[in-house]
């Protein structure tokens, strides 16, 4: 037996004042040895596995706040850096000086000095955390209405004369090449009577506009006044022709088509003319309500997901509240701030709070079962150490002194291990990936990568406090009273105590109004309705919510406590009457274990398999969510179609494609959109009202199809199958059966009616609906068999196959004659090439949208991807704890189940039969909690399902996809549960196999009591 090592001797309980202090030893007498390093070299090994527990825990729990954060703030600062100048930069403008200035004022205010000023002043003005990237930003003076190019030499392309947008942009010169020419300059004197100016264009408006250097425009006003005379003095070329500076103002940059609003609609050109800083008092003589900007690029490397709603905040505030009076006062009473930079925030806000209303149910079910594997690791090591206390508590030691030491020891171990883990979570989980743009890094609350300390070190400061007072805490308390060995506290023979119903109703109640309160507002409701007031916060929702999980296995597993001795007691009594032992000593076993000891790992067993599952399905939906909004999105593998379906393919493309490699079938497809339906053949058309008749005018998308291929190819992709019968039927006077979708059967009708189409006039019966077909998976349709069509040559390719290039299959489709059709395609090109000049709907290389390709950019978000990675993680930490927590309980028995079998080798027991009785004894245990595991997981899946919706959690735009409920994964149920069954019988032939190499000798001492 191993013996207990002698404490020190304790200090007299309440010495007298006049005892002296006694004297100082000197010679050889060997000092007592410290508590804490004798109990750590006593049991290494204990320490070890402890430490590491606590330590894998510590990093769990630092490490998802920093991975929270690591992508709430790569999500907002790509959300930032992905929009549009127009929607992301901040933009301040004031009109001109009235008239009621004196004209030195006026042209004052409009020269570069002064803007500078303001530009400064604003920059240096804007509320944090808004920070501004002066480099992409400018400034300058801007016509509000743009002038018109009165010369003929001008490109028309309808009749129409183009218009100018005249700019002085500041530093022109630090973002565009000169490619010809120079910039331009003014002279001294520029002023309102100022007729003549210089002004460089970029070498994309030079190309379409017809304008070299040393054109001369001649502009007008809207009133028809001659304006100004400009003479092109240079071409440049932009540096970065996608970055604020130039994109802000997109017709600086690249000319544009304005549709006008006539009827039909006609075309004309807008355009951009950079004039020289120094010219803008010229624009004072113009009537065109010439005004002043300031463009400011905000800058997304400082940004944090803790700054996202301070930063919608003041964003309002700057559009209207007391920032927008900061700003009238440095740039004029009259001057307007407009960004769409709130907007963004917003949405971003929204779409965040979502998802973490469905991570922090992963969380709270994680936390839990780390907690309760870390007070069975206290009560292994109590109970191993129960003698020891014990006889130290019989020696006059008291309950704060054998706790503090407990508590000394424990810190010991827990304090490095949940520094070393939370100091591995830091370099781990380092936000270093966020897509951050611009300058100005450090200055953001959590650095420049977004991610907090101070969360963190809380969370792993909560696990050291755990584990240092888990084990004073399952040891001090059975040490308050002395008592002599009482027997056994058999499983069978336990009866649950008042306080325990108490405490189990209680927890009851708390389950039903969590599951109640998730089934009726879900992850996604509560109060988000102030998207942005509450950040990230708010997500955290209602923590009786999301705890619901954790409490239905919580109620699982009291009322599996109370059920399980009773088919124990059953199962005992006729294994009594077997002729063998196994059987009977194993349920016995199984029987007489301790109450105390059953209910702890139970209960972890049954929350981290109900995590695991719970985030198992929740996986599973977030991935067949994606596949169902990607195979909405293209209707195939692969889809091959003319731009918006206008032309056809080119001949030959569909042979072209079936050649592709990996191509296993293709449905060729033509679709018109603007197919017109007539009035139907069998009603009277008088009789049809405003409304009516106004709904039946709106085109319809009429999609021609070969039936075999495209049946085939929906009950493949298992969207809106229907037979073939259902379009090559024909009914009486040639009428056309028909497929179609609810809202274009609720529209036309089951009477038969004509549709004139590009592809030819037919009469349709719609016989069929469908709510989705591959050729137009996400719109209103009308599917007919093309051999009704006049023109049925195809519009689009479905094809369905594995591993498919779209490199491949553009090239096939781009050139997809060969051989004997090589004559054919030389025509067919010759006749596009003769019309490529006169005619604008000369052909296009086909577009070509990849199944694959969709499905991966719907983890590009890293909003999306980050909480995916957290359910991922939380799978596996919830079959790791349920493992430890299965061995833990299995050591717990195991000294008590060595000693059996060495008494039972005494007896005459085989190493085959020792294996059978442990086996046998563990599987009631495993069994209830395998067993348990499925039907809570289950059960709370079934009863959680109506209140969450993942549609946030699996693609950014949830209308693409609809509403995704959570449904059950039976691999997430089944596999933890086989795995536990599996662990409890390979651990158990473990130990039989270990008992039989130690004999029986070392098993059996005098003394010990097991």
């Amino acid at each position: 037996m191993t013996r207990t090592p002698e404490p020190a001797t304790p200090e007299p309980a309440t010495p007298g004042p006049t005892t002296p202090e006694p004297p100082r030893k000197t010679g050889g007498a060997r000092p007592v040895a410290p508590w804490v390093r004798t109990r750590l070299r006593t049991a290494p090994g204990v320490a070890a596995a402890f430490g590491a527990l606590v330590l894998l825990t510590a990093f769990l729990a630092a490490a998802f706040p920093r991975a929270v954060d690591a992508y709430e703030t790569d999500g907002l600062r790509r959300e930032i850096a992905g929009t549009p100048a127009t929607g992301s930069m901040v933009q301040l403008t004031a009109p001109q000086a009235g008239l009621e200035l004196p004209e030195p004022q006026r042209v004052a205010a409009m020269l570069p000095d002064a803007l500078e000023a303001v530009h400064r002043q604003a920059a240096a003005s804007l509320p944090s955390p808004l920070r501004v990237d002066l480099g992409r930003s400018a400034y300058g003076v801007r016509t509000g209405e743009p002038l018109t190019g009165t010369d003929r030499w001008l490109p028309r392309p309808e009749g129409y004369p183009p218009r100018f947008t005249l700019a002085t942009q500041s530093d022109v010169a630090a973002h565009a090449t000169v490619r010809s020419g120079r910039l331009p300059a003014a002279g001294p004197g520029v002023g309102p009577r100022t007729t003549e100016v210089e002004a460089a264009v970029t070498t994309a408006t030079a190309r379409e506009l017809r304008l070299r250097v040393g054109s001369v425009l001649n502009l007008s006003d809207s009133y028809g006044t001659p304006a100004l005379t400009v003479r092109i003095t240079g071409l440049v070329e932009p540096r970065d022709p996608g970055g604020s500076y130039w994109s802000a103002e997109p017709l600086l940059r690249t000319p544009g088509l304005n549709a006008l609003p006539t009827l039909p609609p006609a075309l004309r050109w807008e355009a951009g003319l950079l004039l020289a800083p120094e010219a803008a008092p010229a624009l004072l003589g113009t009537r065109t309500e010439a005004e002043k900007y300031w463009r400011f690029a905000p800058v997304t490397g400082t940004l944090t997901a803790a700054d996202a709603a301070e930063l919608g905040r003041r964003t309002a505030s700057l559009e209207s509240g007391p920032d927008l009076l900061r700003m009238r006062e440095i740039a004029g009473g009259n001057a307007v701030v407009r960004t769409g930079l709130g907007a963004v925030v917003g949405s971003h806000l929204a779409t965040r709070e979502e998802i973490a209303r469905v991570v922090v149910v992963a969380a709270f079910g994680i936390g839990t079962v780390a907690a309760v594997v870390l007070a069975m690791a206290g009560g292994l090591i109590a109970a191993g150490r129960t003698a020891e206390l014990a006889l130290l508590r019989s020696r006059g030691g008291s309950l704060p002194g054998i706790g503090g030491r407990l508590l000394a020891e424990s810190a010991v171990i827990a304090l490095p291990a949940a520094g070393a883990g939370l100091l591995l979570a830091v370099l781990l989980v380092d936000g270093a990936g966020g897509a951050g743009t611009g300058a100005g890094i450090g200055s953001g609350t959590g650095g420049a990568t977004g991610v907090r300390l101070l969360p963190a070190v809380l969370a792993a400061s909560g696990v050291a406090l755990l584990a240092c007072v888990v084990l004073p805490l399952r040891a001090v308390p059975p040490l308050r009273r002395a008592r002599a060995y009482g027997g056994r506290e058999d499983l069978t023979a336990a009866r649950p105590s008042r306080r325990r119903t108490v405490a189990e109703l209680t927890l009851l109640l708390l389950a039903v109004a969590s599951v109640a309160a998730l089934r009726r507002r879900g992850t996604s409701s509560g109060s988000s309705g102030s998207s942005g007031s509450s950040g990230s916060s708010g997500g955290a929702g209602d923590l009786l919510v999301s705890a619901a999980p954790v409490l239905v296995a919580l109620i699982a597993a009291f009322v599996l406590v109370r059920l399980y001795p009773l088919p124990l007691r059953y199962a005992a009594r006729p294994a009594a009457r077997l002729r063998g032992a196994i059987g009977f000593l194993a349920l016995a076993r199984a029987g007489r274990s301790p109450a105390s000891s059953t209910a702890l790992p139970l209960l972890a067993l049954l929350i981290a398999l109900t995590t695991a599952a719970f985030g198992g399905s929740v996986l599973s939906g977030i991935t067949e969510a994606r596949d169902r909004a990607a195979l909405l999105a293209v209707g195939a593998d692969a889809r091959i179609s003319t731009p918006r379906d206008a032309l056809p393919l080119p001949a030959g493309a569909e042979r072209a494609a079936r050649q592709v490699d990996g191509v296993r079938d293709v449905a060729p497809v033509r679709i018109d959109t603007l197919a017109e339906p007539g009035p139907s053949t069998e009603t009277d058309t008088g009789t049809t009202g405003t409304g009516a008749a106004a709904e039946l005018q709106k085109p319809v998308t009429l999609i021609g199809v070969e039936p075999g291929t495209y049946t085939r190819l929906a009950r493949h992709l298992d969207l809106g199958e229907f037979p073939a019968d259902a379009l090559t039927a024909r009914g009486q006077d040639g009428v056309v059966n028909a497929v179609a979708s609810p809202g274009t059967a609720e529209r036309l009708g089951t009477e038969p009616r004509r549709i004139v189409s590009s592809a030819g006039e037919i009469t349709v019966r719609i016989t069929t609906v469908r709510p989705h077909t591959p050729a137009a998976p996400r719109s209103e349709f009308l599917l007919v068999d093309s051999a009704a069509l006049t023109a049925a040559a195809p519009t689009t390719l479905l094809v369905t196959g594995d591993r498919l290039d779209g490199g491949e299959l553009r090239a096939a489709t781009r050139d997809p004659q060969a051989g004997e059709d090589s004559k054919d395609s030389k025509d067919s090109k010759a006749g596009a090439d003769s019309g490529a000049s006169a005619s604008p709907n000369q052909p296009q290389d086909p577009e070509v949208s990849l199944l694959s390709e969709e499905r991966a950019g719907f983890t590009a978000s890293p909003l999306q991807s980050g909480a995916e990675l957290i359910y991922t993680v939380a799978v596996l930490a919830g079959a790791a704890y349920a493992v430890i927590a299965l061995l833990l309980s299995l050591l717990h028995t195991a000294p008590e189940r060595g000693a059996l079998l060495a008494r039972l080798r005494t007896m005459g027991l085989t190493t085959r039969q020792g294996r059978q009785l442990l086996g046998l004894e563990a599987l009631p245990q495993a069994l209830l909690a395998a067993g348990g595991g499925i039907l809570v997981g289950w059960s709370t899946i079934r009863l959680l399902a109506p209140g969450i919706d993942l549609a946030q959690l699996a693609v950014a735009s949830a209308s693409s996809v609809g509403g995704v409920t959570l449904r059950t994964d039976g691999w997430s149920l089944g596999l933890p549960a086989a795995g536990v069954l599996l662990l409890a019988g390979a651990v158990a032939a473990g130990q039989a196999w270990w008992a039989g190499r130690r004999g029986s000798i070392t098993e059996l001492r005098v003394g010990d009591a097991r």
